[in-house]
């Protein structure tokens, strides 16, 4: 798994993470740059739900925990009204780095 990363684009922290998409858990990893957000996808076969989200889109991120000992993660609210939800066990990390950047 390999990300194309653009000119001066540098990775900050990244994180193991999945998507639900059409019931189906996808696998993949939260990658934050100074640029922007991956998720890219562990399987050739499913990198057509790979994600690019630019900083300047994101509207709002949320911190969800669910109970008190299982899932903690992030919702990332885009401006177009997407709501993307990642597992993350970094996620008070990511989730401040991604706060700084947008």
């Amino acid at each position: 798994m390999t990300v194309k990363l653009n000119p001066n684009e540098v990775v900050l922290k990244a994180g193991d993470t999945n998507q639900l998409i059409d019931n189906n858990t996808i696998s993949g990893k939260l990658i934050v740059t100074n640029q922007r957000i991956y998720f890219k996808t562990l399987n050739e076969e499913t990198e057509k739900f790979n994600l690019e989200i630019l900083f300047e889109n994101i509207l709002e991120v949320i911190y969800f925990s669910k109970g008190l000992f299982s899932a903690k993660g992030l919702n990332v609210v885009t401006r177009d009204g997407r709501s993307l939800s990642f597992p993350l066990k970094k996620r008070d990390e990511i989730g401040e780095l991604i706060n700084s950047m947008y």
